[in-house]
């Protein structure tokens, strides 16, 4: 077993785009949406390297083994006056789970939104995920009980986008 301190938290370089495309799949069952990836490898190239990257990532590693990651970006709270940091995904493959793996990652981003002046360090769950739940609160977040997430994708995106 594995304590915490042997972790490291590195920056995604590009050679690490087919491992972290494959967390990405791991958590993509964990949630039940395997279905819905579509992403590849150069999507994360363009997104995280291109000349107009928007996200970033890290990758945690226990022993030169990926066991994890979290993808991030910014965005803006009007009320605040300020940008937030929102993590889009952090995933844990299941058996290295329980071990403080977790928590270091969110802790490592909320430092960042510390640094970077960030008046908030959001994100979302899956309603059914009462582990996570659980987890985030214990470390002191709140699941805010009053908002949805809305979403247009795909041809209804496209559709609605082109309509004038």
């Amino acid at each position: 077993m594995s304590a915490p301190d042997e972790l490291v938290i590195r920056p995604v370089e590009r050679e690490d785009l087919p491992v972290l495309h494959r967390l990405v799949r791991a958590l993509a069952v964990y949630e039940r949406l395997e279905h819905l990836v579509v992403s590849t490898p150069a999507d994360f190239e363009r997104e995280l390297f291109g000349p107009e990257a928007r996200i970033e990532c890290v990758l945690a590693e226990v022993a030169g083994t990926p066991i994890g990651f979290a993808l991030w970006f910014h965005n803006f709270s009007t009320f605040l006056g300020r940008k937030g940091l929102y993590l889009e995904d952090l995933f844990v493959i299941p058996e290295m789970r329980g071990r403080g793996y977790g928590k270091a990652l969110l802790r490592h981003l909320a430092q960042i939104a510390v640094e970077r002046g960030c008046g908030r360090f959001e994100w979302s769950v899956l309603d059914w995920n009462a582990p996570s739940i659980a987890f985030y609160e214990a470390m002191g977040a709140t699941v805010l009980p009053d908002w949805r997430i809305v979403r247009m994708t795909g041809e209804t995106l496209r559709k609605f986008g082109a309509d004038s």
